[in-house]
């Protein structure tokens, strides 16, 4: 099911404001991993000069997930290469013309830094929401035709992947192709509590729905042994194979 080491395939969430947390989780996992993925808790205290504190000790997904206007969102973008994340996240809410002004604001950044362009991903349906959450803000119909819709968008804006649920995963991944990167969270192993996530799902389902790669946090951050919980997760993905 899944070619070569699946820890490769997995993103780790480190969500702590600790900068020798975040750290020692790097330096752990970094060499298994496919990386470390700082989202806002981190970035809002420790801010640029955490994510370079970091180093070289892993690839690097910065989720922020920028939603605004479409000049506002370029320059934050342009800020954010610099600072060299593999990956980089944007809300597909924000619109065509946001999305656009942050795929051109990544290449030209990368351009003239003479550095690589991180792969830009646009966030469809948070997995902490269910349709019931969804109506209560007024935007209705099924969580799959959204997510969907979504993509689709970020694909026509030049975005080169999303990150959705493995539930919304085989559609996007039959609308829009092998090359279009599919990022899935929401991930719990068998041995693992769901918390405050709704549409989850466990490891080797969501590569079998379609997907690239896998965001897993508290499963191996929360873990008395988090190298030894990530050794488990790839067991059960090597089970299910």
């Amino acid at each position: 099911m899944t070619p070569g080491d699946p820890a490769k395939r997995i993103f780790c969430a480190v969500d702590t404001n600790d900068l020798a947390v975040a750290r020692g989780f790097a330096r752990a996992l970094g060499a298994r991993v496919g990386g470390i993925k700082l989202g806002l808790e981190f970035f809002t205290a420790l801010g640029p000069e955490g994510v370079r504190a970091l180093g070289d000790a892993a690839p690097l997904f910065l989720d922020l997930k920028y939603h605004d206007i479409p000049n506002t969102v370029a320059g934050a973008v342009h800020a954010a290469v610099g600072l060299g994340p593999r990956f980089l996240t944007v809300h597909i809410a924000g619109g065509a013309a946001m999305l656009r002004a942050a795929a051109e604001a990544a290449a030209t950044a990368a351009k003239t830094a003479g550095c690589a362009r991180p792969l830009l991903l646009g966030v469809t349906v948070l997995t902490s929401l269910d349709a019931q959450d969804l109506d209560a803000v007024g935007l209705r119909g099924p969580i799959g035709e959204r997510a969907l819709r979504l993509a689709e968008l970020a694909a026509e804006a030049g975005l080169d992947g999303v990150v959705a649920s493995a539930q919304e995963a085989p559609a996007i991944r039959k609308r829009l192709g092998p090359d279009f990167k599919l990022v899935v969270p929401g991930i719990r192993p068998s041995f693992a509590q769901i918390a405050d996530q709704k549409r989850v799902t466990t490891p080797a389902e969501a590569l079998a729905a379609g997907a690239d790669f896998l965001v897993i946090g508290r499963p191996i951050t929360e873990a008395d042994d988090p190298l030894a919980a990530l050794d488990r997760i790839v067991e059960e993905i090597d089970g299910a194979s």
